[in-house]
């Protein structure tokens, strides 16, 4: 990776590239640190350390901390990622979407990246509306707003939703003028962030002697063998001998060639995750907003349940993972359409007759690819829940990381992409063609 980095710099064009892409990150930062007014940023911070182990702590996370601060970008990418999700599960569902992705060339591709600005803006005006009401409610009967009328409310969304619409801005010029996807980069850059601040935890709990180093060299173990593990499953994939058939058009013989079709094993990525995640944090999120139940009670046995961190939601949480990647992978690999496509061009796979045999022999190697990858997420999804717990045992003082299964995949994730964008640009400007 250094060295694709340190050629990429030696060209000049990818090197405005990489320095355009850097100048988006430092924006993006700049950007987070800027609380917007009359918001109590201390008070903020106070109530989100608590809710942690609700929605409101996954935003956080993906946002780089500028959820908890307020800032100007604390509806982060969120809102985009958001957008595109429900757009991309829409042309599915809705016939004319479907049409106009497939055949609408790049004026459908235009007109779908349209539908996902407006939606863009749509959610952001309801998350931020919904953020207001959160600072308005206030924590332990104390507003988190220093001054509440119309005009600051108008003010403090009118500022999140412009804020989380110039990241979708920046992101579409990283993807056209830097390197690699710019939505991704963001992302990385708000991630990557909390990383410090984790080091300086453990530093501190170490220096204190509530944090045994026994347990830090385990974490930072355990880290780099999640990454290897990510790095081989990303390039991972099944691939199908397929076989077209000799045909004669005229004097000429066509066909006869070999290939393969390629199953990635995690085709559908962190989406199962973060859909399983949200689901799973929804009881405990409804939780932390009623009143705390007295202790031995029901509901506090009730709410021991459904909290992140108890047993109950590991397994919630890993069944729901399962569930949504069969889901996303039925949606994005149509066995019947990959075998009528075949059947069209000609190509069959060797042992199967073309038609619902060869469907059939799709659809069961999908589903084998399709457990593998289900339960890759889910390990590396309960994985660091389960270093929180054992923290938690054996620390004289209760330490979470500070990032995620979901936050090591999608950095991971990108790192690999930007490095084969960077080998692809050059790869483009060193091949010498035909004519030369």
């Amino acid at each position: 990776m250094i060295q694709t980095i340190r050629k990429a710099w030696g060209i000049p064009e990818l090197r405005k590239k990489i320095l355009f892409t850097l100048l988006i990150l430092v924006i993006y930062r700049i950007g987070s640190a800027i609380p917007v007014p009359y918001v109590d940023t201390e008070l903020l911070r106070s109530y989100l350390d608590g809710m942690s182990t609700t929605i409101l702590g996954l935003y956080n996370v993906m946002s780089g901390g500028a959820f908890a601060q307020a800032t100007v970008f604390a509806l982060g990418i969120q809102p985009y990622i958001n957008s595109s999700i429900i757009i991309q599960l829409l042309t599915v569902a809705i016939p004319a979407l479907e049409r106009l992705q497939r055949e609408g060339g790049e004026e459908g591709k235009k007109k779908i990246q349209s539908i996902t600005r407006y939606a863009t803006v749509a959610i952001a005006v309801l998350q931020a509306l919904g953020y207001y009401f959160i600072l308005k409610r206030g924590f332990n009967g104390v507003s988190m707003l220093q001054s509440d009328n119309v005009w600051v409310a108008l003010v403090i969304m009118v500022s999140w939703v412009a804020g989380s619409s110039f990241l979708m801005w920046l992101g579409e010029q990283c993807n056209e003028f830097g390197v690699g996807n710019g939505i991704s980069m963001i992302l990385f850059a708000g991630i990557i962030s909390r990383v410090p601040s984790m080091v300086s935890s453990m530093y501190s709990g170490l220096v204190a002697g509530t944090m045994p180093w026994w347990l830090i060299l385990l974490v930072v173990v355990g880290i780099l063998a999640l990454i290897v593990l990510i790095v081989f499953v990303n390039d991972a994939e099944r691939r199908i001998p397929v076989q077209y058939a000799k045909r004669q058009v005229g004097r000429k013989m066509y066909g006869g060639q070999s290939s393969s079709l390629p199953m990635k094993v995690n085709m559908s990525g962190v989406l199962p995750i973060i859909f399983a995640q949200s689901i799973a944090t929804i009881p405990a999120t409804i939780g932390a907003f009623l009143p705390a139940p007295a202790e031995g009670t029901f509901g506090y046995a009730v709410l021991n349940a459904i909290d992140s961190k108890s047993v109950l939601y590991l397994i919630i949480y890993f069944i729901l993972i399962i569930g949504f990647s069969y889901f996303y992978a039925s949606i994005q690999f149509n066995p019947v359409e990959i075998s009528n496509n075949l059947k069209r061009n000609g190509g069959f796979i060797p042992g199967f007759r073309p038609g619902k045999p060869t469907s059939d022999f799709i659809s069961r190697v999908l589903n084998k690819i399709t457990l593998f990858g289900a339960l890759y997420l889910g390990i590396v999804a309960i994985l660091p829940l389960l270093a929180d717990k054992i923290a938690a045992v054996t620390s004289k003082s209760v330490t979470t990381l500070g990032i995620g299964g979901t936050s090591v995949i999608i950095v991971v994730g990108v790192a690999l992409e930007t490095v084969q964008a960077l080998e692809n640009q050059m790869l483009m400007r060193q091949y010498k063609g035909f004519l030369d």
